[in-house]
């Protein structure tokens, strides 16, 4: 029978300051954020165009691609560069100002990865 966590645990401590619950370090040495939390996918990226919530504003959106938050915002910037535009990186989707999935799928076909065009 495999042992419970326990689901408590210390969160701040006058000597440390705020702690981490599981590793029980200090917030600035916790080990357990630096863990790699992949996104899951299914290897296949989405790019598709939204103007929801943007005032009529059209944006590329590109999901579903498995890189860690560092590389994702690399991606991002090489995909601002390509297409001339802004845009910026949230939530693990990258967002490229204005319409340009074409140009989007077709740098990251050269790249290797396998994509599909999603939305209409």
């Amino acid at each position: 029978m495999k042992p419970q966590k326990s689901s408590g645990g210390l969160v701040y401590s006058t000597e440390l300051g705020r702690t981490c619950p599981e590793c029980r370090q200090a917030v600035a040495q916790c080990v357990c954020s630096k863990k790699l939390n992949l996104p899951a996918s299914d290897g296949i990226v989405r790019v598709s165009r939204e103007t929801k919530g943007r005032k009529g504003k059209g944006v590329t959106l590109v999901k579903g691609v498995p890189l860690d938050e560092v590389a994702l915002h690399q991606l991002g910037k090489q995909l601002k560069a390509a297409c001339g535009c802004g845009g910026t990186v949230k939530d693990g989707v990258v967002e490229v100002q204005g319409d340009h999935v074409e140009t989007v799928m077709a740098f990251l076909q050269k790249q290797g990865w396998t994509v599909k065009r999603a939305g209409g």
